[in-house]
């Protein structure tokens, strides 16, 4: 067992509920919508354990899309409890370096619904400009 996930983080927000996409697409759409409005530029939230860094939402929507329909909903029913993991937590995550790409690594913290269903959310740091990326949420099996 990693590190992160003896102690994981654990989160009061509920996942989202439903189980099609038509359920569950328009609640995670509103949560990214309402952060989207708080900026002009690119939507971000700050994280606590990257000391308040910017981690940028962006690449989230094109990941979760190169997934099969399923799993794209197994995952976004995560994406709230993801959000108040990564503006909250302060837990050491699990980090390597990607094994695609030299200048990338990557940061896996582990976190736990209030009915105790244990979640991941891996961020991408990349390592020339220290930007930060949520790159995924998924159930931890």
């Amino acid at each position: 067992m990693t590190q992160s996930l003896n102690n994981p983080y654990r989160a009061s927000t509920k996942p989202l509920r439903g189980s099609s996409w038509n359920e569950i697409a328009p609640q995670a759409r509103h949560l990214l919508r309402f952060i989207t409005r708080r900026t002009k530029r690119r939507p971000y939230i700050r994280s606590a354990y990257f000391r308040k860094d910017k981690i940028f939402l962006s690449f989230f929507w094109r990941h979760l899309s190169q997934k099969p329909y399923p799993e794209q909903l197994r995952r976004l029913r995560y994406l709230p409890c993801a959000i108040e993991l990564i503006q909250k937590s302060r837990h050491h995550p699990t980090s390597k370096q990607n094994p695609n790409r030299s200048d990338e690594i990557l940061h896996r913290f582990a976190g736990t619904t209030p009915d105790r269903q244990l979640f991941m959310v891996q961020v991408k740091e990349y390592k020339p400009t220290g930007r930060k990326e949520l790159m995924s949420v998924f159930p931890y099996d």
